[in-house]
């Protein structure tokens, strides 16, 4: 099997709905609103495919200021291709772009929750989100 890793491609809105798909993260994405799709990938400062015979089986997608912290808002591979360490080549690529202090965060899918402390990841006890419609009190 014969990957092929690109940093900072050029793909569209269809391919990475694809990916999102056959990986599961597609339930939990708003892969039926095209321009939040073509949005995502257009401001993230910073993506990793992979990719068989050009095409697109696993994605990084994050958002970061390279020196202090990454967010990674996407890790997508497709479900035929898991468990073969192409996640984590994902993830290692998308570190290898930033600084030696740059620390990776993310919000993990509940399905793959004992994924990330297997390779390396540590836990942080205090993360919040709030929704865009939700209000500050």
């Amino acid at each position: 099997m014969n990957i092929e890793y690109k940093l900072n491609p050029t793909i569209t809105p269809k391919e990475f709905i694809e990916v999102l798909k056959n990986s599961t993260l597609g339930e939990r994405r708003p892969i039926d609103d095209i321009a939040t799709i073509k949005g995502m990938i257009e401001n993230s400062n910073l993506i990793v495919t992979a990719l068989i015979d050009n095409k697109l089986i696993g994605i990084a997608r994050a958002v970061t200021d390279f020196n202090y912290c990454c967010y990674l808002s996407d890790l997508a591979v497709d479900t035929k291709y898991q468990k073969k360490g192409i996640g984590k080549q994902l993830i290692s690529k998308i570190q290898e772009q930033l600084n030696d202090k740059c620390k990776i965060i993310l919000l993990s899918a509940p399905d793959a929750k004992e994924y990330y402390p297997k390779i390396g990841f540590t836990q942080h006890h205090s993360a919040w989100t709030l929704a865009r419609d939700g209000k500050l009190i």
